[in-house]
């Protein structure tokens, strides 16, 4: 009996320092991991080309837009309906061919957006294709009825608005300005001056303001990090160069008095006075008089957008995040998750959900030596807020 006692706790020992031995991370306990914050859900997905823009309507209608930067674009325009996507607002405005007149069609849209009416869906056409020079006559603004879906109205910027380098990136409306309102858009062009282009929609006439401001020009000092690593442009052959856009994400306060903006590449976000930017006798020195620079705001971001609640969301391409700036200042976060590669667009529904596209545009080509590290599908995702979206 005595010697199967030993031989029982002789085996005990035995096991004991294999496992140990062998096993050490078996036993051990699970490494601290960046941790996620809020829910997010999968809207959609899309295994084709890239989007940029969301937009969602008040009765839940689901509009995104794929600019034509390289990928194959069937249609640059469409509706999500169970979780396809369909060419709106047709398929024959769609189909832009070199020789067509870029006034007719949709050449490469990179932001749709429905205003606070909630009757009406913008598309804001770059003009542009693959970055290059804008198309004359291509660079516009179009207004889509929701209950009819068909054109109500288009704006085609004259070349000193829409200069050959200007690329048309996003859009917000005011619509108690004037007869009919007015649209704010911002110019993230690269090779030319940044700006913000301000647009009276019931006689179609359009200006620029703070051209070439520092407020909308690259951060000269930013160095941004994704996913890790430092971003710069890196093409076959050429040595590495900075990463450099202007003025990009645009959001309006609930009372339209302020125009929030960021450029691209800054961690910065700046507001600027609407009555300035809308009254045609200031000078640019007036407007730039008004602009605040509202500091940093928690890592650089490509969308904006406000609530009724005068809230500033936040996205934050460096950290996979969406945050929100309050009225005193004060950056919350709202999501941290390791799949939103590259948050574009944010767009709040009126069902109290912010939708967003993640697109991976880190992991583009162009900073990858030619080497495309996208993996599909891109994704729509929304989450619950408790912010109102803005309406008049």
């Amino acid at each position: 009996m005595k010697s199967q006692i030993t031989k029982f706790f002789l085996t005990l020992i035995v096991v004991g320092c294999l496992a140990g031995m062998i096993c050490p991370q078996a036993l051990a306990q699970k490494f601290a991991e960046d941790r996620v914050i809020g829910t997010l859900d999968v809207v959609a997905t899309f295994n084709g080309p890239m989007p940029t823009g969301v937009t969602v309507a008040d009765n839940g209608r689901i509009f995104v837009n794929f600019p034509k930067w390289g990928d194959n674009v069937e249609y640059t325009v469409a509706e999500v309906k169970d979780g396809k996507t369909l060419p709106y607002p047709n398929a024959e405005i769609n189909r832009y061919a070199e020789g067509n007149n870029p006034a007719d069609k949709l050449v490469s849209v990179q932001s749709v957006v429905v205003d606070p009416t909630g009757r009406r869906l913008w598309i804001l056409d770059t003009g542009s294709l693959a970055f290059g020079p804008v198309k004359p006559g291509g660079g516009k603004l179009i207004a889509v009825d929701l209950n009819t879906n068909r054109v109500t109205k288009k704006i085609i910027f004259p070349p000193d608005v829409a200069l050959v380098t200007t690329y048309l990136n996003d859009v917000r409306f005011d619509l108690r300005r004037g007869a009919e309102g007015m649209a704010f858009i911002t110019d993230s062009s690269t090779p030319g001056p940044n700006a913000l282009i301000v647009v009276d929609l019931a006689t179609g006439k359009s200006w620029r303001r703070l051209n070439n401001h520092p407020s909308t020009r690259p951060d000269p000092a930013f160095v941004p990090v994704v996913e890790g690593e430092i971003l710069q442009m890196r093409l076959p052959g050429q040595p590495p160069s900075k990463f450099a856009v202007g003025s990009d994400g645009i959001a309006i306060s609930p009372d339209g008095k302020t125009l929030f903006y960021c450029p691209l590449t800054s961690r910065h976000l700046y507001s600027v006075s609407i009555d300035a930017l809308a009254d045609r006798s200031k000078t640019e020195t007036d407007v730039a008089a008004t602009v605040k620079d509202l500091g940093e705001k928690g890592g650089a971001g490509d969308g904006l957008e406000s609530d009724a609640e005068g809230r500033v969301y936040l996205s934050d391409y460096e950290h996979d995040a969406v945050r929100r700036r309050t009225e005193s200042g004060e950056i919350e976060t709202l999501i941290h998750d390791p799949r939103v590669l590259w948050p574009d667009t944010l767009s709040l529904a009126a069902n109290g959900y912010l939708y967003f596209t993640a697109n991976q545009i880190e992991r583009s080509p162009v900073f990858h030596n030619g080497q495309d590290l996208r993996q599909k599908p891109y994704v729509l995702f929304r989450f619950k807020v408790d912010g109102r979206r803005i309406s008049h």
